[in-house]
């Protein structure tokens, strides 16, 4: 079944089509999420994983490494942890990097966090459509097959300045913070996540979603 024909009767969520997101939807959640766990996270400098997890950490995100093989160690000065239960504090966002047949499991890990995450983010290549069927019926926000790593470069125009994103070589420089690593701008019109259906509906019948 396409995602974006899975609806969830009289409960108020649905199944959104996770083929293509809209720039406002990906940019709300990496501007709104502080805390983010990573499961499945390498200490080898030359896997994938690693990189996005320096990456993030490197622009004030607050990174917990989730790693049964390297629990009770530390991963770039971060504490790691076995699973997402014995994380001790509140987790906006678990990031999963481990194969799809993980997915369900670690969605299922991360309901019954208190308090629960806001969104589930699964790496490129990653997609389980029962994953994000349970995650989105609990109100999480849900992301397939796509970097954080990247889209934060892409939408912070990191990946622009190098000509990447143009194929045009720029001397023009986004916001800079302190340090000499970027932060994403926050200063451009988003909606905190993305839209809801709740919201779209509580606007369109005049209360503006207050």
């Amino acid at each position: 079944m396409p995602f974006s024909d899975y609806v969830g009767g009289d409960n108020d969520w649905h199944i959104m089509n996770h083929d293509s997101y809209d720039d406002s939807y990906i940019r709300g959640i990496l501007n709104t999420v502080k805390t983010i766990a990573m499961v499945g996270v390498s200490a080898n400098v030359a896997r994938p994983s690693y990189f996005a997890f320096k990456y993030l950490l490197e622009r004030c995100y607050s990174m917990i490494p989730v790693n049964p093989g390297l629990a009770d160690g530390e991963l770039l000065g971060q504490k790691v942890y076995a699973n997402l239960a014995e994380i001790p504090e509140p987790v906006d966002m678990v990031d999963v990097f481990r194969a799809s047949q993980y997915a369900l499991g670690i969605v299922r890990e991360a309901i019954a966090m208190n308090p629960k995450p806001k969104v589930i983010w699964m790496q490129l290549g990653l997609q389980d459509a029962e994953a994000a069927a349970l995650a989105e019926a609990t109100g999480m926000k849900v992301v397939m097959n796509r970097c954080p790593k990247i889209e934060y470069g892409r939408l912070s125009s990191e990946i622009a300045w190098m000509g990447v994103n143009t194929r045009t070589l720029t001397s023009r420089r986004a916001k800079i913070l302190g340090g000499g690593i970027q932060r994403m701008a926050l200063d451009r019109a988003t909606t905190a996540g993305g839209s809801t259906p709740a919201a779209d509906r509580a606007y369109r019948n005049g209360d503006g979603g207050h």
